[in-house]
């Protein structure tokens, strides 16, 4: 049973993992993880990966089960990126926590480091030698989304986990749970579109879940679509149809312009979902790769900020030339 006071709370944090034994996924880093706390042999630990893929949850399920809640505050460090973790916060708050011992409480204690990669280099170098330093006082555990912005030098002082996207079975039951929990009413076709949507992130997951509930008491696929803003299935097929069958450049521009308007679609989601259409056609493999190739440009230019009608010309523009190369191959 919740509490009271969670009741109000978003369902990401309400429904949290607070043990190592609720968590959904990645047996093999939660087992390992629990072999290490067992035998107390915890390393300093990295964990990498998309967001929404648990790894704050495992570390946080991880010093509950170490520390008790009257000790919590004072064994464990949790600094996130919205906090300031330039050198000086190295070199004064984790330091100052790292070499003080605790009196009543014996074992080590655990500094989190939430969203490393936002770190600057001269404070990851600086913490390399408290790394060291410490050890036998203080595990750390930092976590990021690129391991690549992580400093090869605190890389090799920590063992890795990569926590991979989630698997939609992984998500479903948990899902499920939630739904049971909140007595909502959710349909076969949008617990789909949540997890397509989602892409393997259960906090994108549970985000559209409770905005889509609140805003229609009723989660179907249309329903779930609509609250995002992303396009419908039958809004890319009829987008599809235009791109391939009306011969005017400028009526398929602004067919496609007038529903982008009403809908309040983005080109760039309109384009992954035209990608994926794509594949399930049947065009000879030199059409097929030029298109792609033409599209993956399209999409570079949208990320770097590129205005959008000027990038629809162009998305228009590879269509009818592979259309044109389909007839004159025919």
């Amino acid at each position: 049973m919740l509490k009271d006071g969670k009741s109000n709370l978003p369902w990401v944090e309400k429904y949290r993992p607070a043990t190592l034994s609720d968590l959904i996924s990645h047996e093999e880093i939660i087992s390992t993880i629990n072999k290490f706390i067992q035998e107390e042999q915890l390393p300093h630990l990295l964990f990498y990966g998309p967001p929404g893929t648990g790894k704050t949850s495992t570390i946080l399920a991880c010093a509950r089960q170490l520390y008790k809640p009257q000790s919590f505050n004072q064994m464990v460090l949790e600094l996130n990126a919205s906090d300031d973790r330039g050198i000086n916060i190295v070199r004064n708050q984790i330091l100052n926590f790292a070499s003080t011992r605790t009196i009543f409480s014996g074992g080590y204690k655990l500094i989190i480091l939430d969203e490393a990669d936002a770190m600057t280099n001269d404070a990851q170098n600086a913490l390399r030698r408290i790394i060291e330093k410490y050890t036998d006082n203080v595990r750390f555990c930092i976590i990021c989304n690129y391991l690549s912005k992580i400093i090869p030098a605190l890389q090799s002082r920590c063992t890795r986990f990569r926590f991979a996207p989630l698997a939609p079975d992984q998500i479903l039951p948990r899902l499920e749970h939630v739904i049971e929990a909140e007595g909502i009413k959710v349909s076969e076709d949008g617990k789909k579109a949540l997890m397509t949507l989602a892409g393997g992130d259960m906090r994108k997951v549970l985000n559209v879940l409770q905005s889509t509930w609140m805003a229609y008491k009723d989660v179907t696929e249309d329903n779930v679509y609509t609250c995002v803003g992303h396009p419908l299935k039958i809004d890319i097929t009829n987008i599809v149809n235009w791109l391939l069958n009306v011969e005017s450049f400028r009526e398929t521009f602004e067919k496609i312009q007038e529903l982008k308007t009403n809908k309040g679609l983005a080109l760039e989601d309109i384009l992954t979902e035209i990608h994926l259409y794509v594949h399930r056609m049947e065009l000879p493999p030199r059409v097929m790769s030029q298109l792609l190739i033409k599209m993956a440009a399209v999409e570079e230019r949208l990320a770097a900020g590129c205005v959008e009608k000027p990038q629809m010309a162009s998305l228009i523009a590879a269509f009818q030339i592979a259309r044109d190369k389909v007839i004159v191959e025919a």
